[in-house]
């Protein structure tokens, strides 16, 4: 009975000591965005100036070179509670739009509350080329079936 007693205290003990108590970060993307998207002005900024104080953007737009996203997203481990799953903590994004002089005509930056409060579209874009190697491959399939049978 004591030696089962003496075994928890010390795997308790053990428990205890092994955990961290500094809280561990893992961020994806620019540190600071919040910061730093501040010391950019719409109509004084350039390109390069955007460069230079947040360097190359990680995100540009598929039809319009102008459009720059900047992304931080911070995730910390849960409390107890989450049993140790990852948190979110920070998912700011920063979406710059220059004009064809390079000058930044708007700014707009977005913080986690703002993304809840976004809405999505709810539509679902059907894909006709799946479709059709879907019904070509069932087909196929099933002609190749057919010919083994035949043999």
């Amino acid at each position: 009975m004591i030696k089962n007693l003496n075994f928890l205290l010390i795997l308790i003990l053990f428990y205890c000591t092994s955990c961290q108590r500094n809280e561990v970060i893992k961020t994806h993307g620019l540190s600071y965005l919040e910061n730093r998207q501040k010391l950019i002005v719409v109509k004084e900024s350039n390109k390069n100036d955007t460069i230079k104080i947040l360097g190359q953007p990680a995100t540009k737009g598929m039809l319009n070179d102008n459009l720059w996203i900047y992304i931080e997203r911070t995730k910390t481990r849960g409390k107890l509670l989450k049993l140790g799953r990852a948190s979110l903590k920070k998912n700011n994004v920063l979406v710059l739009e220059f004009n064809d002089y390079g000058i930044l005509d708007k700014k707009d930056f977005f913080n986690k509350d703002d993304m809840k409060k976004m809405t999505f579209a709810k539509d679902i874009t059907e894909n006709e080329l799946r479709k059709e190697n879907f019904i070509y491959s069932f087909l196929s399939s099933i002609r190749t079936k057919m010919e083994t049978k035949r043999k």
